[in-house]
């Protein structure tokens, strides 16, 4: 099985977007068994389906991945991919200036910390200038958001992004049309693993939310792993479906 994995923020809120630091140091010295593989994103889609693989992403670029992740990463030289939105760099994740009841409102990482990083190995993606519902957009805004946000982080860090991460999975095929101008490879939070063949601007991930007590990513690969993957997707389409009937939440 090949999959992506995903995390947003490191701290014990117990929110939709956080893990505790110590549940990922744990998974991470799982990651560094040698139980599965942890390349690259661009490697992953490169591996034969039925490799045992995953590649490691962040999205938001929160400071604690800066003071958490990097370091423990470094230490079982685990590649990740860190999902930057250029427009709140050094601020914080109250997108379009509105705090979310839902997720706690925390810093995120400055241009001095995502150049160290990249330094040491990071993998920088963009997830858009300022984190909007891209469908949304008209063409050119949407443009902006996608070229604008590559554009930032090339002047920036001298690293040019490749990959981009839909801010709220929210994508469709003019979407990944227009990402294609910029990137070779775009994340969605479609719940499930790789397939054999993939459009390789919309693809799946697992979040690690939902892998967060013990046992669960330690059970990858058996009928347990696949069933409760199986139960979430469902859940979060019900979800889905209800929000959009309802006018959202």
């Amino acid at each position: 099985m090949r999959a992506i994995l995903t995390y947003h923020s490191l701290d014990d809120s117990g929110s939709p977007i956080s893990v505790a630091p110590e549940v990922f140091r744990r998974q991470v010295a799982w990651l560094g068994s040698g139980r599965v593989r942890v390349v690259p994103l661009a490697d992953l889609m490169a591996l034969p389906p039925a490799a045992d693989a995953v590649a490691l992403t962040f999205d938001d670029a929160f400071q604690n991945f800066v003071e958490v992740a990097a370091p423990l990463l470094a230490e079982r030289r685990l590649p990740v991919t860190l999902f930057v939105v250029p427009g709140h760099v050094g601020k914080d994740n109250a997108w379009g200036g509105v705090r979310s009841a839902r997720v706690p409102t925390l810093p995120l990482a400055d241009w001095a910390a995502l150049g160290r990083l990249v330094e040491e190995g990071v993998t920088l993606g963009a997830h858009t200038r300022t984190h909007p519902h891209l469908t949304r957009l008209a063409d050119a805004a949407l443009a902006e958001e996608l070229g604008g946000a590559q554009e930032s982080i090339r002047r920036e860090t001298g690293q040019a992004a490749a990959e981009v991460a839909y801010p709220y999975g929210d994508g469709d095929e003019r979407v990944f049309a227009a990402a294609a101008a910029w990137y070779r490879l775009g994340v969605t939070t479609e719940l499930r693993g790789l397939a054999a063949e993939e459009h390789p601007l919309a693809l799946p991930r697992l979040d690690m939310f939902y892998l967060r007590d013990p046992g669960q990513l330690e059970a990858w690969g058996s009928a347990r792993f696949a069933g409760r993957l199986w139960l979430r997707a469902q859940a979060r389409k019900l979800r889905s479906t209800l929000a959009t009937v309802g006018g959202g939440w």
